[in-house]
């Protein structure tokens, strides 16, 4: 146990019984327990295993590297179409996390083994992403705004691509591709200042 991780469990959450439960079975396989994100993230010689959080209807194991591992069970749920490699086991109740115990503690085996082996998520790329016909519109009007959004690193492309697309409505991506449009000559992602 980290020391500097204690206040996650001990905070008064819905969740506070389920949590110890969680980081009982996570610490029985001989991770290491670090605080990142503001939540419990285990890991393997560095590299990210597993993540205890916990959502208004459910708390979780995030894998970080879900998208490689068997679930013989099916219990991973991949959050959103988006997320390409972390998968979640979700709980309602302490009961469901009893009931598991030991499959969880398989997978997260299963994980280090995968950590082991060096294995990676194929992530797509950004061209593989959808490019609204209001963006590309945009590049065709402002070859300068194309230049800077192609010189934005994939994560940041990404991500605009994700907020752009996100909208319903075609005034909503216009609205958003021109209140971009400072942060991306910066060289910013969307959601930096």
């Amino acid at each position: 146990m980290n020391p500097k991780v204690n206040w996650f469990f001990e905070k008064d959450t819905k969740w506070k019984k389920e949590y110890a439960q969680l980081r009982q079975i996570v610490l029985d396989c001989e991770l290491i327990e670090e605080l990142k994100w503001g939540c419990p993230c285990y890991t393997y010689k560095g590299a990210n295993i597993i993540l205890i959080h916990g959502f208004k209807d459910y708390c979780a194991f995030l894998f970080h590297k879900g998208a490689l591992l068997n679930d013989s069970e099916n219990i991973l749920i991949q959050q959103t179409e988006n997320v390409q490699s972390a998968r979640q086991a979700r709980f309602a109740n302490d009961a469901e996390i009893i009931a598991l115990e030991a499959t969880l503690k398989a997978y997260i085996y299963e994980a280090i083994e995968v950590e082991k082996a060096g294995l990676k998520v194929e992530m797509k790329e950004t061209k593989e992403f959808h490019f609204p016909k209001e963006l590309e519109a945009k590049f065709e009007e402002d070859p300068d705004f194309k230049s800077a959004f192609e010189a934005l690193t994939p994560g940041r492309q990404r991500g605009y691509l994700l907020h752009f697309s996100d909208a319903k409505q075609a005034k909503t991506r216009i609205a958003r591709i021109e209140k971009s449009q400072p942060k991306i000559l910066e060289g910013k992602g969307w959601n930096e200042r």
